[in-house]
């Protein structure tokens, strides 16, 4: 075809673009006219300057069908463009009727508020303003035929966004979504089955007690039910069944047994007894429920019964759902009873194909390998360490400690005792607790099987939450309901070898301050209370990092008597806490309750704040960012001077120790772990009291006790990172200057958790990223590499960084080098700003290898071809003055300011929008692989996102006002 032959053809689509953009031609599937045949479209549709039209017949009454579309409800299930709703959710169609919603357009979520402007048996009118001027009317109108309905959808556009040059963009992705809507239509329609009866609309509540109206989407628990099953049926019942059994007692508390079918949504906490791949369908088949969604929650980890509470409440106040089902089971007992018989349990096997429509929580492997390596594998052994790294801080000896947590542990036994679904309803005395018998064996120092969470249950539980409009259409009494206030969830430094304190939680402290500030209360304020209760570690440092003494008689820890006596039900005892929380509450109306659950070793979490008495603001699912601060690394292979910080001794069945697992501290602040069998170790761990030795560590098994002397435990090394907030400005420090910042694996981890925490934070609009100690980076720790720590994360690869830089603007403040992996971490950033004296190179070829963590691709992208053949082929490094001449660097600063430079370059950016921020990085980040056909179109996409949101309204509005705008991000 040769150049003339392809300049046409771009010359051609150019033209053709330009004619979409300038006409404002009627869109239908394609960007022709509509195609409408002997249709005559509503009369309104000549109001819009652009009209899209898509039809379908359906093999239903026009009754049925008319019934249907009137439900307003019904809309998330079939129309496609829907995203969720701003505040209150619509239910019937009828003239004047109000609501906002998130719709999809060009895949973007964009606030419309609609208003009902006719509705009769056989059309419905509706009139919607959106952002920047967005005009829009929608008509649903039925013809009956032999049989069959004829939907007819059609919709109108106006505007400033439709006049402009998007207008043809939105049109064309409009009508592929009502396409693929009425293609839903049938479907959904059957799905929902016969109508429920007339539904109320969806208005304000007064509350009655308090005088307070509150709004229609607020989440409300209204029925509780608990399945304690203490002997195992002949049945053998599964799981499943029992969960089944605590909804149908949840459905009997809340007064309205129908309730259950008319769940949209159902979530579940996985089963540790027996796995289903998606419990929640289960459940929602056996109690005649049609939910648009089931959730489940993560394979693993405790946190899951009030991390989905946290979720399913967040829809309810998004108005995605109205009535949700939670629940939890486990069948422990009665799997290992037929075990031990030798019976079958043919319990139900779901399909490969079968999976929950979302999971909520995180999976990842809980154990680094030096926990691995010498058994921390379960949660006793890591809980007993923790333990005994708890009694170091508190300063007590091992009797006067373990008299502290008999107390304890008895304190929770009398609250299980008064409570009918405890597991095992008895109270025992301190002494009982801690002294060791047949039946009370030793299972790892300091924790005997009386101090040990007891999984081996038949439990269950069903919670049944709805929105204060769905409850009050459903008819539960108002005294039934319970608030959920606020939720909040994060997690600790992964591995809890690499945390700086074992006694310690920065998640809980920070979940813990975000949700009490959110319901707009105190710790003080709260006065029934359920701590995540598996080991008395985890409740004694719950207790601490939330400001409550761990032995107020006026407020005990636990509502249920905890994971040993209350009962241990695999993933889902924070669900029986909340249950046991509502039926408090609603005796104590005006109190407030608090719950948190944890998952795996003090690791993941969440928390709930619960009262009778309405919120005093909407509910929202928290998810704040934890500062940990600096962490320990966990030293291999390493002999020499260190302090013991902590131990356990695991015992066999039988009683007899079989080792010592033993937490040092070098004098550098690292950790190390070590499992020995040494009979004089043995004797100190069991007899003595090692905390606080010192010791020479030998081997992986060994080590010897040097004095009886104690002495402080070394602070941990500095953070290999630094993180300063400065309102929007986030400055990330490379912090080890005594080896020009070179990055070994624990600073790739540490940049990674600094880039995710930026962009995560709503408040952030750029990031800086620095060196400490006159250097940038002088790239990959190469002596650490050797060693088997290779700089690659999991998340954003190579050097934490490099392969995934964050959607929001980052800016490197290079002083000195920036050599091989610190020159691909300068590149990374988005603009440079360097000290003139500073260098950038990529040294690889000098050592065998290639830049290959972009330096060598993003080096070609942005200088001329020459230089970067010249860096890559050379491995000279090259002034950052000259490399300003090429373009490479933003603004060359005086040695010492480049940070200084980098802030005000960054001020510079963070006045502006951050969605338009966003937008314009990530247009200039892929318009270069855009073909020229198609480039003003995926251009419009990437900036609807800025153009279609309420910053864009605001700063219109705050120009025309002469005052500066206040950005909110969306």
């Amino acid at each position: 075809m040769g150049k003339i032959g392809k300049a046409a053809k771009r010359a051609r689509a150019y033209a053709r673009i330009g004619r979409e953009l300038v006409s404002g031609l009627r869109a239908g599937s394609s960007a022709s006219p509509v195609d409408l045949g002997d249709y005559t479209p509503p009369a309104g549709v000549a109001e819009f300057s652009r009209h899209a039209h898509a039809s379908v017949e359906v093999p239903l009454a026009a009754d049925v069908v008319s019934a249907y579309l009137a439900d307003l409800s019904q809309i998330p299930k079939w129309l496609t463009m829907h995203a969720g709703w701003r505040g209150e959710a619509p239910v019937e169609a009828s003239p004047g009727v109000t609501f906002t919603q998130q719709a999809r357009l060009m895949g973007i979520p964009a606030d419309v508020a609609w208003t009902v402007v006719a509705a009769d048996d056989s059309s419905i009118e509706m009139r919607g303003d959106g952002p920047m001027g967005l005009k829009m009317g929608f008509w649903l109108t039925t013809e009956s035929s032999a049989g069959s309905t004829t939907v007819h959808f059609d919709a109108g556009l106006g505007g400033q966004p439709i006049e402009g040059p998007m207008g043809s963009s939105v049109v064309r992705s409009l009508v592929g979504a009502m396409d693929e809507s009425l293609e839903k239509l049938a479907a959904a329609i059957a799905e929902s089955g016969p109508a429920a009866g007339p539904r109320v609309a969806r208005k304000p509540v007064l509350h009655n007690a308090s005088g307070i109206t509150i709004a229609a989407s607020t989440p409300v628990l209204v029925g509780v039910g608990q399945v304690v099953q203490r002997q195992p049926g002949a049945e053998l019942a599964d799981p499943s069944t029992l969960a089944v059994a605590a909804l149908r007692k949840a459905a009997a508390d809340a007064g309205v047994e129908s309730i259950l079918r008319s769940a949209d949504a159902v979530y579940a906490v996985a089963s540790a007894s027996w796995q289903y791949r998606d419990l929640g369908a289960l459940v929602a088949d056996a109690v005649g429920a049609k939910p648009s969604e089931t959730v489940q929650s993560s394979t693993f980890g405790g946190d899951g019964g009030q991390l989905t509470i946290n979720d399913a409440a967040q829809t309810i106040a998004d108005g995605s759902h109205d009535v949700i089902l939670l629940t939890g089971a486990e069948a422990g007992a009665t799997l290992a009873a037929a075990q031990r018989a030798g019976t079958p349990t043919p319990w139900p096997e779901q399909g490969d194909d079968i999976s929950p429509t979302r999971v909520v929580g995180i999976d990842k492997t809980a154990n680094n390998d030096a926990e691995a390596a010498v058994g921390l594998g379960a949660p006793i052994y890591m809980y007993s360490l923790f333990e005994s790294a708890n009694r170091h801080r508190l300063g007590r000896g091992p009797k006067e400690h373990a008299v502290a947590i008999g107390e304890l542990w008895s304190r929770l036994s009398a609250v299980a005792a008064d409570n009918p679904n405890a597991w095992q309803p008895n109270a025992f005395d301190a002494e009982e607790i801690i002294t060791v018998s047949e039946d009370n064996r030793m299972v790892s120092s300091p924790y005997t099987k009386l101090l040990c969470a007891n999984l081996q249950v038949d439990m269950a539980t069903g919670l049944i939450l709805c929105s204060a409009a769905a409850a009050t259409a459903a008819g539960v009494p108002q005294d039934k309901w319970v608030f959920v206030h606020a939720g909040a969830s994060a997690h600790d430094e992964w591995f809890a070898s690499e945390r700086a304190d074992l006694a310690a939680s920065p998640a809980i402290r920070t979940i813990g301050s975000a949700a009490l500030e959110h319901a707009g209360i105190s710790i003080d304020d709260v006065k029934h209370i359920d701590l995540y209760a598996c080991f008395p570690s985890a409740v004694q440092i719950g207790a601490r990092e939330l400001g409550l003494p761990s032995d107020d008689p006026d407020r005990p820890l636990s509502m249920t008597g905890g994971l040993t006596f209350g009962g241990g039900p695999g993933n889902n005892y924070g669900s029986h806490a909340v249950a046991t929380i509502v039926e408090r509450l609603r005796k104590d109306p005006k109190a407030f309750g608090l719950s948190t659950s944890l998952g795996w070793y003090v690791t993941k979490h969440a928390i709930g704040i619960y009262s009778a008495t309405p919120p005093k603001q909407a509910y929202q699912h928290l998810q704040p960012v934890v500062d940990s601060g600096p962490s320990r690394p966990v030293r291999s292979g390493y002999s020499g001077p260190a302090v013991i910080e902590a131990y356990t001794v695991p015992y066999d069945r039988e009683g007899a120790p079989q080792a010592g697992i033993v937490s040092l501290i070098t004098p550098k602040g690292e950790r190390v772990l070590l499992r020995t069998t040494q009979p004089e170790i043995l004797r100190e761990l069991i007899d003595g009291d090692a905390l606080g030795l010192a010791a020479t560590v030998t081997s992986a098994t060994e080590l010897t006790i040097d004095s009886a002397e104690t002495h402080e435990l070394p602070a941990p090394p500095p953070a290999p990172v630094l993180v300063e907030r400065r309102g929007p400005i986030t400055i990330i420090t490379l912090n080890r200057p005594e080896v020009r910042n070179a990055v070994n694996l624990a600073m790739a981890k540490a940049i990674e958790r600094a880039i995710d925490a930026f962009e995560a934070d709503k408040i952030a609009t750029v990031a800086i990223l620095t060196g400490a100690g006159g250097a940038f980076s002088a790239g990959m720790d190469l002596k650490a590499a050797a060693r088997g720590e290779v700089p690659i994360t999991e998340g954003r690869g190579i050097l934490g960084l490099v392969s995934k830089p964050p959607l929001k603007p980052l800016i490197a403040a290079v002083e000195g080098p920036a050599l091989a992996g610190g020159c691909e971490l300068a590149l990374a950033a988005d603009l440079i700003v360097a000290a003139n004296d500073s260098r950038f190179g990529i040294p690889e070829p000098k050592r065998g290898l290639v830049a290959a963590g972009g330096g060598v691709m993003r080096l070609r992208a942005r200088l001329p071809r020459n230089i970067a053949m010249e860096l890559a082929l050379t491995g000279d490094p090259m002034q950052a003055t000259r490399l300003a001449e090429l373009g490479l660097i933003n603004r060359i600063a005086k040695p010492g300011e480049a940070l200084t430079v980098a802030i005000e370059l960054a001020e510079q950016i963070a006045v502006n929008a951050p969605l338009s921020v966003v937008a314009s990085k990530q247009i200039i980040e892929e318009s270069s692989d855009w073909q020229s056909a198609d480039a003003f179109e995926r251009q419009t996409q990437v900036a609807s996102v800025a153009l279609f949101s309420e910053d864009a309204g605001e700063g219109v509005r705050a120009f025309a006002e002469k005052r500066a705008p206040v950005w909110r991000g969306r």
